[in-house]
């Protein structure tokens, strides 16, 4: 995949949050917190959902890694 979510899972463990709580907070199902943990595309609302959240940039939450 040419994204991943590791920025998310490094923000989740700097506020000492648990997926499970982002999930309850951010109103995210169980089938998309899976997607994100397979590095597979979710919708921008869900993006914006996290960064609303968190008060950060969409790059706070996700990464391209795809080639030159």
């Amino acid at each position: 995949m040419p994204f991943n979510y590791k920025p998310l899972w490094k923000l989740l463990i700097d506020k000492d949050m648990t997926k499970k709580q982002l999930m309850e907070t951010a109103n995210i199902s169980k089938s998309t917190m899976n997607k994100m943990g397979r590095c597979e595309p979710v919708s921008l609302d869900i993006l914006d959902r996290i960064c609303t959240l968190f008060h950060c940039k969409i790059e706070d939450v996700i990464e391209h890694i795809g080639g030159e």
